[in-house]
């Protein structure tokens, strides 16, 4: 099969290898659950899949936009987003953080784990795309993670985050949004 086609994308479907190779979809379909027991595709979820070789030389904003890309709508957050921009010295190794509307799950893909944290739609708010790369502002990632961490979800080393890197007054326009029965408890994590 020509996978030259497939090379240049970030990850592909099943439509895209039947006209890759110009074989019907369900000779792409067994094509595809043929190549990934192989190992030449690494299926990320159904009807999703990349190139192994590929995958293996993404950088970081590439699997970051592959996060985005596993559980639509979601942005990445918390302790990757704080890693990121550089704001904790705790970095995370093949673990992704995202926020998310529809679910809270967790999917193992190849040696990286994506975790998706499900938020009340009021507060999917405070990301931006850039390049392709939907991912939360400094000062919404470290609510978000402070916010788990309330609801007792996810744990931080506070000690890691440099919250002098993140306006403080943008920190206290977002906590607003917050339940009002969180906003003190977070407040005091992040120091505002």
């Amino acid at each position: 099969m020509k996978l030259e086609k497939l090379k240049s994308r970030l990850f592909f479907t099943v439509q895209d290898v039947a006209q890759a190779a110009g074989i019907t979809l369900p000779s792409a379909h067994v094509l595809c659950s043929r190549y990934t027991r192989a190992g030449t595709f690494l299926r990320l979820k159904k009807n999703f899949y990349v190139l192994r070789d590929t995958w293996d030389r993404f950088d970081l904003v590439d699997v970051l936009k592959i996060a985005n890309y596993i559980q639509v709508p979601s942005y990445v957050s918390f302790t990757t987003a704080l890693s990121f921009y550089g704001i904790t010295t705790q970095v995370q190794r093949n673990w992704i953080e995202c926020a998310a509307t529809k679910r809270s799950t967790t999917i193992q893909t190849g040696d990286v784990t994506f975790r998706y944290h499900k938020l009340q739609e009021a507060l999917f708010f405070g990301f931006s795309r850039a390049n392709g790369l939907f991912v939360a502002a400094p000062e919404k990632a470290v609510l978000d993670a402070a916010y788990l961490e309330v609801l007792g979800s996810g744990a931080v080393d506070w000690h890691a985050v440099d919250l002098e890197k993140v306006d403080h007054g943008r920190l206290r326009e977002f906590l607003k949004n917050y339940p009002n029965k969180f906003q003190g408890k977070i407040a005091e994590i992040c120091g505002i």
